[in-house]
């Protein structure tokens, strides 16, 4: 067990430092999901996030771009801590929950992100979260994806955030390179390292879509499905390029 945790300690470390040499953006998810919070003591403190409307109703804006709850078996996910698992933020919102995110850094290199996450110039962000059923994975567990969308004042800078967040994640040794996904060309996933059946697996997609950061995690028993969780991250793709869908 105290093997298992230190492997798994280790990815969260690379994915946050990660997530940090590219702003401060992106990873926010992760950090929300797994936060340590105290019975009725939220971690986050800014203007509450408005909660996204059920896929029901007329979508708007980055929610309009999410895959739909219910898509070939993805339904509704765990609570991002208490945003639930469809919340919607401002561009202000969403500057003050990446700087959180950062705030375990050191002190120096803390002010340097929070001055880049400024730079960034956030226009707003989404965040959901799904599972998959048993019988629509492996028939026997379940996998859960956080998919977070953030929009930025400027498309150079969405695509070189994603750029440098996967040529670091390519450059390490922890994690192994997945599928490529099929209809975005040069576009993959990143995995965990593969464990025991017992461990729990990881995987980190990002990509730009026009003005768009689209970041996406898997969480499953390990082994994790390289090619399940490409097939997810491609429909969240194709419902970003979806013409009918503005960006």
């Amino acid at each position: 067990m105290r093997a298992r945790t230190g492997r798994v300690a280790a990815v969260a470390g690379s994915v946050v430092l990660a997530g940090a040499l590219v702003g401060g953006v992106g990873y926010t998810v992760v950090s929300v999901r797994d936060a340590d919070r105290a019975p009725e003591q939220p971690t986050w403190r800014f203007p509450a996030a408005a909660k996204a409307e059920p896929d029901a109703k007329p979508a708007s804006g980055l929610r309009a771009l999410f895959l739909p709850f219910g898509t070939d078996g993805y339904n509704r996910g765990p609570d991002l801590a208490e945003f639930g698992p469809d919340a919607a933020f401002s561009g202000a919102q969403a500057t003050a929950l990446s700087k959180e995110s950062v705030k375990e850094l050191p002190a120096a290199t803390r002010r340097e992100m929070e001055k880049l996450i400024d730079k960034q110039r956030i226009q707003g962000m989404g965040m959901r979260s799904y599972v998959v059923g048993r019988e629509s994975y492996n028939k026997v567990d379940a996998i859960t994806f956080d998919v977070t969308l953030t929009r930025l004042a400027d498309r150079t800078a969405v695509r070189r955030m994603a750029t440098s967040f996967n040529t670091y994640l390519d450059a390490t040794d922890v994690f192994r390179r997945g599928p490529e996904i099929k209809g975005h060309k040069g576009v993959r996933c990143f995995l965990t390292p593969k464990g025991g059946d017992d461990e729990l697996g990881g995987a980190f997609c990002t990509t730009s879509v026009g003005d768009v950061l689209v970041n996406v995690t898997a969480d499953g028993p390990g082994p994790l499905d390289g090619d399940f969780v490409a097939k997810f991250f491609a429909a969240q793709l194709d419902r970003i390029d979806d013409p009918g869908q503005s960006v």
